[in-house]
């Protein structure tokens, strides 16, 4: 697999940090040349359509504005709906705005974009670092222990019910309170991540797939967002 034009939509030039949208698929391995097992994510970064193109000199700043997935029409909001349709794309469960910094080669290539065209797996390369963003898991309500990594009591000679306790909490009697931001048992994942500089190890541009090494943020069938790598 090799990186090549997607065949969705017209090629287009390379644009400095603009990013896709996308669903993360789950993990494999793929094998490099010299035979070593390399654990990558799956991600299907299909179908991104251009509902927007925002300039400096009409909004101030340089973006462009994807939409990606399918959303059934009656689940879409009016003034959403008439975003979508003013741009001829179909409505999508996402929509995201990529900020572009402003120079000539963005902006050269912001002129050949056009509200409406299909962007795929042709905006990035192999070897390249990207930063994935994605909504942990969500593990519900836990304890101290788990939420915190915090080191529990052994468990035998003579040691009461007290393993995963978080020990005490309180202060003395000056102030004579739980101080705020005490780490404690409660809700744990169901935020946004953000992992940085995952390697592109390959590219199916037929199936517009981009195997990136390393773990994503998220479940599978969740929705990422990726971007050129802004520490690399």
């Amino acid at each position: 697999m090799a990186d090549a034009t997607s065949p969705a939509g017209p090629a287009t030039s390379r644009i400095p940090g603009l990013g896709l949208l996308g669903r993360k698929v789950g993990m494999t391995r793929i094998f490099n040349d010299d035979g070593e097992s390399v654990a990558v994510t799956v991600l299907e970064v299909s179908d991104n359509r251009v509902t927007q193109i925002k300039t400096a000199q009409t909004d101030g700043y340089a973006a462009v504005q994807l939409a990606h997935g399918v959303r059934k029409p009656s689940r879409i909001r009016k003034p959403q709906a008439g975003h979508f349709a003013k741009a001829g794309v179909q409505g999508g469960s996402a929509l995201r705005e990529f900020r572009l910094k402003e120079s000539e080669k963005a902006a050269a290539a912001l002129g050949e974009l056009k509200v409406g065209i299909t962007l795929g797996v042709d905006q990035f390369e192999v070897g390249q670092k990207v930063d994935v963003t994605g909504v942990t898991i969500g593990k519900g309500f836990s304890g101290a222990i788990k939420r915190h990594h915090f080191s529990s009591n052994r468990a035998s000679h003579g040691n009461s019910v007290s393993t995963n306790a978080p020990g005490s909490i309180g202060m003395r009697q000056d102030p004579g309170r739980v101080m705020p931001g005490k780490r404690m048992a409660g809700h744990l994942g169901d935020v946004r991540r953000t992992t940085h500089n995952l390697v592109i190890a390959r590219i199916d541009a037929q199936r517009q797939l981009l195997l990136v090494r390393g773990a994503v943020p998220g479940a599978r069938g969740g929705s990422v967002i990726v971007r050129p790598a802004v520490k690399a």
